[in-house]
């Protein structure tokens, strides 16, 4: 008789350890992935492991572009290339610039459970022979080397940016966790902030601006809300400072000893016939 076998949760030993985790195991037969304990007990970034997980789980034609991993995690554009590169220069992943057979250059992702086990590269077709050229016996010349494919255009950063614009845009998450903003975005936000700046707007204007009343859900990246926010919203007029007035001038009076004319808000003496008066009262 076949011994049966049945996927409840198998129940921890007996003797429990006093500290740390307790497996509760369950055989599973249908979706689930395996990965090496060097990959998911690897020191460092969580992200890491996370990113290198979810690959791991795609099938094969699943597109793995850093735009399609931030679609699917909640950390932006700089924590997802990090990890990126990190699995690369471990050899967990690698990217290869490849010619189709029809003359076209491809980015391949490849993904291994193993670092180092690389699978030799696909071989360039072939060229064909000109028709002409074997009519004739003519000898057949070396096909020319492919023409590199153009290096791929350096990511924005901050560095060309108003550093006041950009220092903006980083206090923005701490309104909002949710307006986490990458490089690439910071960058291409600030010259619109800039432009408010230069206008005479604050940094707290502006912040209260962007971040008022969001909703509860993004379904875009914050980036998009923030860019159609400091495109659509009119430009605020900076805070009025109260103007001062000078002092009003007194009008002229006519001294009640002398006669002269001198400026007083109130008729009296004048400031030298006070002073003699004083003196006349001292002596």
């Amino acid at each position: 008789m076949a011994e049966s076998q049945s996927n409840a949760p198998l129940r921890a030993d007996a003797v429990a350890p006093a500290s740390g985790v307790i497996h509760v195991r369950t055989r599973l037969t249908a979706d689930f992935t395996v990965i090496s304990n060097a990959l998911a007990q690897r020191r460092g970034s969580a992200v890491t492991i996370g990113v290198a997980a979810y690959i791991s789980s795609l099938p094969d034609g699943s597109p793995v572009t850093i735009t399609a991993l931030c679609a699917h995690f909640s950390e932006g554009e700089i924590l997802i290339s990090r990890a990126l590169r990190e699995l690369e220069a471990a050899g967990y992943l690698e990217r290869r610039r490849e010619r189709t057979p029809t003359g076209q250059v491809r980015t391949r992702t490849y993904f291994y459970d193993v670092p180092g086990d690389l699978p030799e590269p696909p071989k360039p077709p072939r060229p064909r022979k000109r028709p002409e050229a074997a009519a004739a016996q003519e000898p057949v010349l070396p096909a020319p080397a492919p023409t590199p494919a153009p290096a791929p255009a350096p990511a924005e950063t901050t560095a060309d940016a108003d550093p006041r614009a950009v220092a903006v845009l980083a206090t923005l998450r701490r309104v909002d966790p949710r307006l986490i903003l990458s490089e690439r975005e910071a960058a291409r936000l600030a010259p619109a902030v800039a432009r408010w700046l230069a206008a005479g707007v604050g940094a707290a204007q502006i912040t209260e601006t962007l971040t008022a009343r969001l909703p509860d859900h993004f379904l875009t990246r914050p980036a998009g809300i923030l860019a159609y926010r400091l495109r659509e919203t009119p430009l605020p007029a900076p805070p009025t400072r109260p103007v001062e007035r000078p002092a009003p001038i007194p009008p002229f009076q006519t001294c009640d000893g002398c006669e002269r004319a001198f400026r007083s808000p109130t008729p009296g003496p004048c400031r030298d016939c006070r002073h003699n008066s004083r003196l006349r009262t001292a002596c």
